[in-house]
């Protein structure tokens, strides 16, 4: 489980002194808690854990991109330390291809036929994915298939 994964991968970076490593898994099991905590659950399952992840990659992403534009460079290379950690915890990136079978099994599945079936359709591909892919990618490549006639 991923959660255990994180904790295990907590306590050894506690032990060795990695302060990176330590810090950034404090807070992601902190979020992890406090989602939890929001949700009325004892714990997260592993989706949901990964939606948490995602979430902080996003933060990351655009601190890099503020430090940056800042001309903080030193701060923008700690928050892409910070960000590959996190990256460690995502299941495998799916590649175009993969996600555009899923889409044409998905089509098929819900018999979409145009635009207006876009809603459904990735609600069936969220579960199919999970995790497996940015959002947006995803969404633009149902677009695009939804867009062209088959």
């Amino acid at each position: 489980m991923l959660e255990e994964k994180i904790l295990n991968n907590y306590k050894e970076a506690m032990k060795s002194r990695d302060t990176l490593k330590s810090s950034v898994l404090s807070f992601l099991r902190a979020d992890m808690l406090n989602q939890a905590t929001a949700k009325k659950k004892n714990k997260l399952d592993d989706l949901e854990i990964v939606i948490v992840i995602k979430k902080q990659i996003k933060q990351r992403q655009d601190s890099i991109e503020q430090f940056t534009k800042g001309n903080r460079l030193e701060m923008a290379e700690k928050e892409k330390k910070e960000l590959e950690i996190l990256k460690s915890y995502l299941p495998p990136e799916l590649s175009v291809e993969q996600i555009k079978v899923l889409i044409e099994e998905a089509v098929i599945a819900i018999d979409a036929s145009g635009i207006k079936d876009m809603g459904r359709l990735m609600k069936e591909l969220t579960v199919k994915i999970s995790g497996g892919a940015d959002g947006k990618l995803v969404s633009d490549l149902v677009r695009q298939r939804l867009s062209t006639p088959s």
